[in-house]
């Protein structure tokens, strides 16, 4: 049996990374765990000199495989990680697999179905390129082809009907995620004091949000749950293993489960068993929650929702097709607030007619709901989002590509960005130092930046928010495999051995 070395890349991009670990990667090593395949972990998060990190141990690692997985912010540094790979290892196979590639080969199968070969088909054979095997979608399954001598240089793990799909049966049945392949102590978030880490309780989001990336891939649109007794079963491990006593459900909202109070209700049932208080945050689908959820998820011991309004125009709401009204929103925050609950309202600007007026819109909205955070982003164009995949390439601007909402005609232009490349889009300093790629007919990119900076600093400074804080990145060292002072690294290595014993580094 091969071993196979896994490798979680930093996310430079972000204000602190090393928050919540990385469950896919970790689902995965999981998966080849239960069948006796030795895994090694690189978890280069939050890691500053990440590449001297990667060449002390790939110099040494008997790993004849390589998998990465990578959202399209990481891509940048996947690539200097691959070539650190090929330089020092050229006879090692790599795979590549996340977010990033499975967005892209959606988008270049409605491009098939449209009868062209457009601007997916060259992001995708840039990712050929890369690494020698792609996995797209669900990876717990398809991993297995990707070892093989003989493996496609595409696997695709986003096809209902092609065997490597995850329904709700396997889904279950999956290994959990291998977080004793972490350090989990250098991983540092709260819930109202509680330590607390993440999981992930279903998959998929059925809406269509046209900024929202997936919409077009059955592995990110259709919804797989496990049963109430599983998920209560993993937050009882990571609470008598770890000792946490808050978790961060990542579900992109709890409230498509039509057992979520069911599940809520066993979350109470724990606590009691276990004599000890827990604190929970999640998402939630606004115009479908209702006094009921919020007071199951209170006595069940959530403080905190967050969600996706997105926007305190009306007419913004409907060129995102977000389904959601601005008087729903208001109510889903009336309702969360009369429960006991802390809300956090994401929002974003720079859709098709983004304009003064609707920016104007979202800040008297953040004023008038008063949420207790709020995080304001500049929209960006991925493979996977309706605004890339159906965009038409403007005729008079080359490099610059034209989404239009068919309802009421508004557009958003996007200039094309090499996402190996750059990751200049993603967040930033939210008191300013964001960068927009899109523009409308109505604001410019600079201005977009500027409307988003002036309801950032304009809203805090209102409702007294404090801006997040950033932590800096830790040095990995060669003499005693330690960061600086004596801290941990944000390098960690953990092997398990085929027999699934944990051995030494």
């Amino acid at each position: 049996m091969p071993v196979v070395t896994l490798i979680t890349p930093p996310s430079i991009f972000l204000l602190d990374e090393r928050v919540f670990i990385n469950l896919g990667i970790l689902k995965i090593a999981g998966a080849l765990e239960r069948e006796g395949i030795a895994v090694d972990h690189l978890d280069l998060s939050g890691t500053e000199n990440y590449l001297e990190a990667l060449e002390g141990y790939i110099a040494a690692a008997e790993s004849s495989i390589f998998g990465i997985t990578s959202t399209t912010p990481q891509l940048p540094t996947v690539v200097k990680i691959v070539e650190r790979i090929r330089l020092v290892r050229p006879d090692v196979k790599i795979v590549l697999g996340g977010p990033h590639v499975t967005l892209t080969a959606s988008a270049v199968k409605l491009e098939k179905r449209a009868g062209r070969v457009s601007r997916a088909h060259d992001a995708m054979a840039r990712l050929h390129a890369l690494a020698d095997v792609l996995v797209s979608g669900d990876g717990e399954l398809a991993i297995f082809e990707a070892l093989g001598d003989a493996s496609p240089s595409l696997i695709d793990g986003d096809d209902p009907k092609g065997g490597l799909f995850l329904s709700h049966a396997t889904y279950e049945a999956t290994a959990p995620p291998a977080r004793h392949l972490v350090d989990m102590s250098t991983y540092r978030y709260e819930i109202d004091g509680h330590p607390s880490t993440s999981l992930i309780a279903q998959l998929g989001c059925p809406f269509e949000c046209g900024f929202c990336g997936g919409r077009n891939s059955k592995s990110l649109r259709l919804i797989r749950t496990r049963s109430t007794a599983s998920i209560v079963a993993e937050v009882r491990m990571m609470h008598e293993t770890y000792g946490y006593t808050g978790f961060m459900f990542y579900d992109d909202e709890l409230n498509v489960n039509k057992n979520m109070v069911g599940l809520m209700n066993a979350l109470a049932d724990l606590q009691d068993e276990v004599g000890c208080d827990f604190r929970f945050r999640g998402f939630v689908k606004a115009e479908l929650f209702t006094p009921e959820q919020a007071a199951a998820m209170y006595r069940a011991g959530f403080r905190w929702l967050l969600s996706g309004f997105e926007s305190g125009s009306p007419r913004i709401l409907e060129n995102i097709n977000k389904k959601a009204t601005l008087e729903q929103n208001t109510r889903a925050v009336e309702i969360a607030k009369a429960a006991g609950l802390k809300v956090k309202a994401l929002m974003s600007v720079g859709h098709p007619g983004e304009s003064p007026e609707t920016t104007r819109d979202t800040q008297e909205w953040l004023l008038k709901v008063r949420p207790d955070e709020f995080d304001c982003t500049v929209i960006t164009a991925y493979p996977g989002t309706p605004y890339y995949d159906e965009a038409l390439p403007d005729p008079s601007n080359p490099g610059t590509w034209i989404y239009t909402y068919a309802r009421t005609g508004d557009r958003l232009y996007a200039v094309d960005v090499d996402f190996l490349v750059v990751a200049d889009y993603y967040k930033g300093d939210p008191n300013g130092g964001y960068q927009a790629f899109v523009y409308t007919d109505h604001l410019r990119s600079e201005e977009l930046v500027a409307q988003r900076n002036w309801i950032e600093q304009s809203v805090r400074a209102a409702l007294d928010l404090p801006y997040p804080q950033a932590r800096p990145a830790l040095r990995y060292e060669h003499s005693t495999g330690q960061g600086a002072a004596g801290s941990l690294p944000g390098f960690i290595l953990r092997r398990t051995a085929p027999d699934g014993s944990a051995a030494a580094p």
